[in-house]
Protein backbone atom coordinates (compact mmCIF):
# COMPACT_ATOMS: atom_id res chain seq x y z
CA UNK A 1 0.00 0.00 0.00
CA UNK A 2 2.81 2.33 1.13
CA UNK A 3 4.70 1.70 -2.05
CA UNK A 4 1.84 2.63 -4.26
CA UNK A 5 1.51 5.95 -2.61
CA UNK A 6 4.96 6.48 -2.60
CA UNK A 7 5.09 6.12 -6.58
CA UNK A 8 1.40 7.94 -7.28
CA UNK A 9 2.96 11.06 -5.56
CA UNK A 10 6.62 10.41 -7.58
CA UNK A 11 5.01 10.32 -10.84
CA UNK A 12 2.75 13.46 -9.89
CA UNK A 13 6.09 15.08 -8.86
CA UNK A 14 7.72 14.36 -11.80
CA UNK A 15 5.15 15.47 -13.89
CA UNK A 16 4.76 18.61 -12.49
CA UNK A 17 8.05 19.19 -11.57
CA UNK A 18 8.44 22.43 -13.45
CA UNK A 19 5.01 24.29 -12.32
CA UNK A 20 6.20 23.30 -8.83
CA UNK A 21 9.40 24.63 -9.07
CA UNK A 22 8.28 28.17 -10.65
CA UNK A 23 5.28 28.57 -8.01
CA UNK A 24 7.82 28.01 -5.00
CA UNK A 25 10.44 30.97 -6.63
CA UNK A 26 7.51 32.83 -7.39
CA UNK A 27 6.48 32.47 -3.87
CA UNK A 28 9.82 33.26 -2.43
CA UNK A 29 10.59 36.27 -4.93
CA UNK A 30 7.26 37.98 -2.98
CA UNK A 31 7.80 36.41 0.10
CA UNK A 32 11.45 36.31 0.82
CA UNK A 33 12.51 39.16 3.09
CA UNK A 34 15.71 41.21 2.02
CA UNK A 35 17.50 43.32 5.12
CA UNK A 36 15.48 46.48 3.55
CA UNK A 37 12.31 48.34 4.52
CA UNK A 38 10.48 50.56 2.00
CA UNK A 39 9.17 53.68 3.61
CA UNK A 40 5.93 55.82 1.62
CA UNK A 41 3.44 58.13 2.18
CA UNK A 42 0.79 57.03 5.05
CA UNK A 43 -2.09 58.33 6.35
CA UNK A 44 -3.80 60.50 9.17
CA UNK A 45 -5.65 58.92 11.95
CA UNK A 46 -8.25 61.27 14.05
CA UNK A 47 -7.56 60.82 17.51
CA UNK A 48 -10.69 61.08 18.87
CA UNK A 49 -11.59 57.61 18.15
CA UNK A 50 -8.79 56.28 19.68
CA UNK A 51 -9.07 58.34 23.34
CA UNK A 52 -12.24 58.24 25.20
CA UNK A 53 -12.89 60.48 28.84
CA UNK A 54 -15.70 60.28 31.00
CA UNK A 55 -18.16 63.02 30.29
CA UNK A 56 -15.91 64.38 27.90
CA UNK A 57 -16.49 67.21 25.47
CA UNK A 58 -16.92 66.59 21.56
CA UNK A 59 -14.88 68.64 19.13
CA UNK A 60 -16.53 69.77 15.68
CA UNK A 61 -13.74 69.38 14.36
CA UNK A 62 -10.66 66.89 14.49
CA UNK A 63 -6.65 66.44 15.97
CA UNK A 64 -5.41 63.59 13.75
CA UNK A 65 -2.22 61.83 13.92
CA UNK A 66 -0.14 61.29 9.99
CA UNK A 67 1.65 58.41 9.98
CA UNK A 68 3.95 56.73 7.47
CA UNK A 69 3.81 53.51 5.72
CA UNK A 70 6.22 50.69 5.98
CA UNK A 71 7.25 47.88 3.53
CA UNK A 72 9.25 45.02 4.30
CA UNK A 73 12.21 44.59 1.59
CA UNK A 74 11.67 41.92 -0.72
CA UNK A 75 12.74 41.66 -4.39
CA UNK A 76 9.28 43.42 -6.15
CA UNK A 77 8.98 46.27 -3.30
CA UNK A 78 12.88 46.52 -3.92
CA UNK A 79 12.66 46.96 -7.37
CA UNK A 80 9.46 49.05 -7.77
CA UNK A 81 11.32 51.70 -4.79
CA UNK A 82 13.52 52.34 -8.01
CA UNK A 83 10.76 52.82 -10.14
CA UNK A 84 8.31 55.05 -8.06
CA UNK A 85 9.53 58.13 -7.05
CA UNK A 86 8.00 58.43 -3.40
CA UNK A 87 9.16 55.35 -2.08
CA UNK A 88 12.46 55.56 0.03
CA UNK A 89 14.83 52.41 0.06
CA UNK A 90 16.40 52.38 3.66
CA UNK A 91 18.83 49.09 4.89
CA UNK A 92 17.80 47.54 7.97
CA UNK A 93 20.48 48.63 9.40
CA UNK A 94 19.71 52.34 9.91
CA UNK A 95 17.02 51.59 12.13
CA UNK A 96 19.24 49.54 14.64
CA UNK A 97 22.20 47.77 15.25
CA UNK A 98 22.84 44.79 13.29
CA UNK A 99 22.40 42.12 15.88
CA UNK A 100 18.95 43.94 16.70
CA UNK A 101 16.12 41.63 16.08
CA UNK A 102 12.97 42.54 14.61
CA UNK A 103 11.00 41.64 17.76
CA UNK A 104 13.19 44.17 20.04
CA UNK A 105 12.59 46.65 17.14
CA UNK A 106 8.67 46.08 17.97
CA UNK A 107 8.72 45.60 21.70
CA UNK A 108 10.38 49.34 21.93
CA UNK A 109 8.04 50.64 19.27
CA UNK A 110 5.29 49.99 21.57
CA UNK A 111 6.95 51.18 24.62
CA UNK A 112 7.71 54.60 22.84
CA UNK A 113 3.90 54.38 22.38
CA UNK A 114 3.12 53.84 25.74
CA UNK A 115 5.41 56.78 26.81
CA UNK A 116 3.56 58.88 24.80
CA UNK A 117 0.48 58.23 25.53
CA UNK A 118 1.43 58.10 30.13
CA UNK A 119 3.73 61.76 29.39
CA UNK A 120 0.35 63.15 27.40
CA UNK A 121 -1.91 62.33 29.87
CA UNK A 122 -0.26 63.04 33.24
CA UNK A 123 1.04 66.37 31.88
CA UNK A 124 -2.50 67.36 30.56
CA UNK A 125 -4.21 66.35 33.49
CA UNK A 126 -1.95 68.42 35.97
CA UNK A 127 -1.77 71.20 33.66
CA UNK A 128 -5.85 71.07 33.79
CA UNK A 129 -5.60 70.74 38.13
CA UNK A 130 -7.60 67.02 37.19
CA UNK A 131 -6.34 64.36 39.29
CA UNK A 132 -3.65 62.10 37.91
CA UNK A 133 -2.32 59.49 40.57
CA UNK A 134 0.94 57.50 39.62
CA UNK A 135 0.49 54.14 42.11
CA UNK A 136 3.91 52.36 40.43
CA UNK A 137 6.80 52.91 37.90
CA UNK A 138 8.67 49.97 36.22
CA UNK A 139 11.89 50.20 34.28
CA UNK A 140 12.53 49.09 31.30
CA UNK A 141 15.66 48.61 28.86
CA UNK A 142 14.01 48.65 25.45
CA UNK A 143 17.92 49.13 23.53
CA UNK A 144 21.46 48.06 23.90
CA UNK A 145 23.75 49.28 21.54
CA UNK A 146 26.75 47.05 20.49
CA UNK A 147 29.12 49.18 21.86
CA UNK A 148 27.62 48.87 25.74
CA UNK A 149 30.05 46.62 27.93
CA UNK A 150 26.87 44.70 29.65
CA UNK A 151 25.05 41.69 29.94
CA UNK A 152 22.00 43.67 29.91
CA UNK A 153 19.46 42.84 27.38
CA UNK A 154 16.24 44.29 25.87
CA UNK A 155 13.06 43.94 28.13
CA UNK A 156 15.22 44.08 31.22
CA UNK A 157 12.99 45.46 34.10
CA UNK A 158 15.91 47.51 36.11
CA UNK A 159 14.75 47.00 40.00
CA UNK A 160 17.71 48.73 41.69
CA UNK A 161 20.85 50.29 41.15
CA UNK A 162 23.98 49.68 43.17
CA UNK A 163 21.54 47.79 45.77
CA UNK A 164 19.27 50.98 45.71
CA UNK A 165 15.54 50.77 44.42
CA UNK A 166 15.11 52.92 41.20
CA UNK A 167 12.30 55.13 41.38
CA UNK A 168 12.77 57.50 38.45
CA UNK A 169 15.15 57.81 35.22
CA UNK A 170 17.08 60.72 36.98
CA UNK A 171 18.48 57.81 39.52
CA UNK A 172 20.20 55.95 36.51
CA UNK A 173 21.21 59.75 35.38
CA UNK A 174 23.28 60.32 38.33
CA UNK A 175 24.56 56.76 39.09
CA UNK A 176 26.18 57.12 35.60
CA UNK A 177 27.42 60.84 36.60
CA UNK A 178 28.86 59.35 40.25
CA UNK A 179 30.49 56.54 38.33
CA UNK A 180 33.98 56.70 36.72
CA UNK A 181 34.81 56.05 33.04
CA UNK A 182 35.82 52.01 33.22
CA UNK A 183 34.24 51.54 36.20
CA UNK A 184 30.47 49.34 36.70
CA UNK A 185 27.58 50.03 38.19
CA UNK A 186 25.37 47.27 39.25
CA UNK A 187 21.97 46.08 38.51
CA UNK A 188 19.35 44.05 39.72
CA UNK A 189 16.88 42.92 37.16
CA UNK A 190 14.01 40.79 36.59
CA UNK A 191 14.29 39.53 32.66
CA UNK A 192 11.29 38.50 30.95
CA UNK A 193 10.88 34.97 31.50
CA UNK A 194 10.19 36.87 35.63
CA UNK A 195 13.73 35.32 37.17
CA UNK A 196 15.39 38.63 39.56
CA UNK A 197 19.20 38.34 38.01
CA UNK A 198 21.86 40.54 39.14
CA UNK A 199 23.85 42.17 36.15
CA UNK A 200 26.59 45.00 35.70
CA UNK A 201 27.24 47.92 32.61
CA UNK A 202 30.19 49.79 32.33
CA UNK A 203 30.35 53.36 31.79
CA UNK A 204 32.45 54.53 29.28
CA UNK A 205 33.26 57.73 27.70
CA UNK A 206 31.59 59.44 23.95
CA UNK A 207 32.18 62.46 22.96
CA UNK A 208 33.14 63.90 26.41
CA UNK A 209 30.12 61.95 28.05
CA UNK A 210 29.50 59.35 30.31
CA UNK A 211 26.84 56.80 28.89
CA UNK A 212 26.70 53.57 29.12
CA UNK A 213 24.96 52.59 25.30
CA UNK A 214 21.47 51.30 26.67
CA UNK A 215 17.96 53.12 26.41
CA UNK A 216 15.31 52.60 29.44
CA UNK A 217 11.59 53.68 29.22
CA UNK A 218 9.28 54.15 32.37
CA UNK A 219 6.23 52.23 32.30
CA UNK A 220 3.78 53.53 34.84
CA UNK A 221 0.69 52.07 36.60
CA UNK A 222 -1.56 55.52 37.21
CA UNK A 223 -5.23 56.66 37.79
CA UNK A 224 -7.07 59.74 36.81
CA UNK A 225 -10.44 61.43 37.24
CA UNK A 226 -11.88 61.84 35.25
CA UNK A 227 -11.41 58.74 33.95
CA UNK A 228 -9.29 58.22 30.66
CA UNK A 229 -8.89 54.93 27.99
CA UNK A 230 -7.26 54.46 25.34
CA UNK A 231 -8.40 51.87 22.04
CA UNK A 232 -5.03 51.84 20.10
CA UNK A 233 -4.31 48.31 18.80
CA UNK A 234 -0.93 45.83 19.00
CA UNK A 235 0.20 46.85 15.64
CA UNK A 236 -0.07 50.56 16.64
CA UNK A 237 3.38 51.82 17.89
CA UNK A 238 5.81 54.81 17.69
CA UNK A 239 6.45 58.01 19.82
CA UNK A 240 5.69 60.71 17.58
CA UNK A 241 2.29 61.17 18.38
CA UNK A 242 2.86 62.72 21.64
CA UNK A 243 1.63 66.80 21.10
CA UNK A 244 -1.33 65.66 19.05
CA UNK A 245 -2.32 63.07 22.02
CA UNK A 246 -2.28 66.08 24.58
CA UNK A 247 -3.96 68.46 22.51
CA UNK A 248 -6.84 65.66 22.05
CA UNK A 249 -6.75 65.17 25.83
CA UNK A 250 -6.89 69.09 26.44
CA UNK A 251 -10.07 69.46 23.88
CA UNK A 252 -12.10 66.69 25.23
CA UNK A 253 -11.39 68.14 28.79
CA UNK A 254 -12.53 71.74 28.32
CA UNK A 255 -15.50 73.52 26.95
CA UNK A 256 -13.78 75.69 24.20
CA UNK A 257 -13.59 73.61 21.27
CA UNK A 258 -10.13 74.41 20.02
CA UNK A 259 -10.45 72.66 16.67
CA UNK A 260 -12.61 75.62 15.44
CA UNK A 261 -14.32 73.11 13.30
CA UNK A 262 -11.03 72.48 11.02
CA UNK A 263 -8.92 69.08 10.34
CA UNK A 264 -5.67 69.57 12.13
CA UNK A 265 -2.33 67.17 11.44
CA UNK A 266 0.64 67.07 13.44
CA UNK A 267 3.49 65.48 14.39
CA UNK A 268 6.04 65.71 17.77
CA UNK A 269 6.62 63.66 20.56
CA UNK A 270 6.27 65.19 24.14
CA UNK A 271 8.00 65.18 27.16
CA UNK A 272 6.63 65.40 31.18
CA UNK A 273 7.54 68.89 30.93
CA UNK A 274 5.27 69.63 27.52
CA UNK A 275 8.25 69.98 25.25
CA UNK A 276 7.94 68.99 21.83
CA UNK A 277 10.84 66.99 20.03
CA UNK A 278 11.65 66.14 16.96
CA UNK A 279 10.61 63.23 14.40
CA UNK A 280 11.85 60.86 11.21
CA UNK A 281 9.48 60.69 8.34
CA UNK A 282 8.41 64.36 7.95
CA UNK A 283 8.40 64.20 4.33
CA UNK A 284 5.66 61.12 4.21
CA UNK A 285 3.70 62.28 7.27
CA UNK A 286 3.14 65.83 5.66
CA UNK A 287 2.10 64.92 1.96
CA UNK A 288 -0.35 62.53 4.31
CA UNK A 289 -1.47 65.40 5.80
CA UNK A 290 -2.10 67.43 2.26
CA UNK A 291 -3.22 64.59 0.53
CA UNK A 292 -6.34 64.63 3.56
CA UNK A 293 -6.95 67.95 2.44
CA UNK A 294 -5.81 69.13 6.26
CA UNK A 295 -6.10 72.62 7.41
CA UNK A 296 -3.21 73.44 9.26
CA UNK A 297 -0.18 70.60 10.26
CA UNK A 298 1.63 71.33 13.62
CA UNK A 299 5.64 70.54 12.60
CA UNK A 300 8.39 70.41 15.82
CA UNK A 301 10.75 73.71 16.11
CA UNK A 302 13.37 70.84 14.65
CA UNK A 303 11.96 69.46 11.75
CA UNK A 304 9.94 73.30 11.05
CA UNK A 305 12.78 74.34 8.25
CA UNK A 306 12.19 70.61 6.24
CA UNK A 307 8.64 71.60 6.58
CA UNK A 308 8.75 74.58 4.80
CA UNK A 309 11.33 73.39 2.00
CA UNK A 310 9.23 70.55 1.29
CA UNK A 311 6.12 73.00 1.73
CA UNK A 312 7.83 75.51 -1.51
CA UNK A 313 9.07 72.31 -3.22
CA UNK A 314 5.98 70.83 -3.76
CA UNK A 315 3.57 74.06 -3.55
CA UNK A 316 1.75 72.41 -1.28
CA UNK A 317 -1.63 73.89 0.08
CA UNK A 318 -1.63 73.64 4.00
CA UNK A 319 -0.54 76.33 6.79
CA UNK A 320 2.09 74.70 8.75
CA UNK A 321 2.72 76.39 12.27
CA UNK A 322 5.77 75.98 14.08
CA UNK A 323 5.82 73.73 17.37
CA UNK A 324 8.47 73.98 20.33
CA UNK A 325 6.39 73.44 23.13
CA UNK A 326 2.30 72.49 24.08
CA UNK A 327 2.20 75.91 24.97
CA UNK A 328 2.87 77.22 21.73
CA UNK A 329 0.29 75.06 19.69
CA UNK A 330 -2.36 76.04 22.62
CA UNK A 331 -1.80 79.27 21.83
CA UNK A 332 -1.85 79.38 18.00
CA UNK A 333 -5.15 76.84 18.01
CA UNK A 334 -6.84 79.49 20.61
CA UNK A 335 -6.04 82.46 18.61
CA UNK A 336 -6.87 81.02 15.56
CA UNK A 337 -10.10 82.07 14.03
Amino acid sequence: MYSKVYEKIKQYLQENIKPIIFFTLLYLCFTYPLPYHIYTSGGIMNINQKVTIDDEYQPKGSFNFAYVNELKGTIPTILLSYVIPSWELVKTEEGGTKTEEEEDVRYRDRLFLIDSIQNATTYVYKLLNKEVKITDRKFYVVYVAEEAMTNLKVKDEILSLNRVKMQDINDYLKAVEQTKIGDSISLLVKDETNMIKNKTIKVFNYQNHKITGIYIIPKLDYTTNPVITYHFTENESGPSGGLMLALTIYNKLTKEDITKGKRIVGTGTLDLNGNVGSISGLEYKLKAAVNKKADIFLAPSGNYQEALDLLDKNNYNIQILKVLTFSDALNYLQMMK
